[in-house]
C-alpha cells in the first residue's frame, strides 16, 4: 500500500480535514487526519493495518507484542497486532506519564513494537517507550499508519511509516496569518484525563 492509497482510505471515510487545527503535540496544522473516521470502518482499518503488519516485519522481522498509546492507537495498534499474531497492550496515561495499567505485563527481553497511528513530532513514541524499557522490554522500532513530519520526526527508534506526508505544522507563535484568523479546533485526545 503507497502513501496516495493510504489517504484515499482517508478521504474516503472523510477523515482529512482542512481548517485550524492543534496538534496533539501542541503544534497547529491547517491539515488534520481524523483517524477515528477511518477506525470506525473496519474494513478500511483491516486494510491499513495488514498492510503496516507485512511493512513491520519485512523491515524488523515479528515482534513478540504490540503495545500502543491509548486512546488513539489502540485500535491500529489491536488490528496489526492480530495480522502478525501477537499480543496487543496499551500504555495509558496516569499522573502525565505512559504506564502499564490494567494487568498489562512487558515480558523482561520481549521484542515490541509501538504502534501509532498519525504521528507529526514523535513525541508519544518518545513516551511510550519508557514503561515498556522500565519493564526490561525491547523495542525493535515504532510504526504509524501515518508520518506527517515528511520522515522529519524523531522517534528515537526506527521508524516504519505507512505512509510519509510533509503537512505543515507551526508552533503558537508561527501561525501564519490566513491560518490564525480561523478558529483553532483541538480534536486529538492527548489531553483526556486519564
Amino acid at each position: 500500500m503507497n502513501t496516495e492509497q493510504v489517504l484515499d482510505e482517508f478521504r474516503g471515510a472523510g477523515a482529512l480535514r482542512e481548517g485550524h487545527f492543534i496538534l496533539a503535540s501542541g503544534r497547529h496544522s491547517p491539515m488534520f487526519l481524523q483517524k477515528n473516521l477511518v477506525f470506525q470502518f473496519p474494513d478500511r482499518t483491516e486494510r491499513l493495518c495488514r498492510a503496516l503488519a507485512a511493512k513491520i516485519e519485512a523491515a524488523v522481522g515479528k515482534p513478540d507484542l504490540i503495545v500502543s498509546p491509548a486512546v488513539g492507537a489502540i485500535i491500529p495498534g489491536y488490528e496489526t497486532a492480530r495480522h502478525m499474531g501477537v499480543p496487543a497492550l496499551y500504555v495509558e496515561r496516569e499522573d502525565g506519564r505512559f504506564r502499564l495499567r490494567r494487568a498489562f505485563k512487558v515480558p523482561p527481553g520481549a521484542k515490541v513494537v509501538v504502534i501509532e497511528d498519525v504521528i507529526t513530532t514523535g513525541g508519544s513514541f518518545r513516551e511510550a517507550v519508557e514503561p515498556i524499557a522500565e519493564a526490561g522490554g525491547t523495542v525493535l522500532c515504532c510504526a504509524c499508519i501515518v508520518d506527517r513530519s515528511g520522515g522529519k520526526a524523531d522517534v528515537g527508534f526506527p521508524l516504519v511509516a505507512l505512509a510519509t506526508v510533509d503537512v505543515p505544522s507551526y508552533a503558537a507563535d508561527e501561525i501564519p496569518a490566513d491560518l490564525a484568523a480561523i478558529p483553532a479546533e483541538e480534536p486529538g485526545s492527548k489531553r483526556l484525563k486519564g
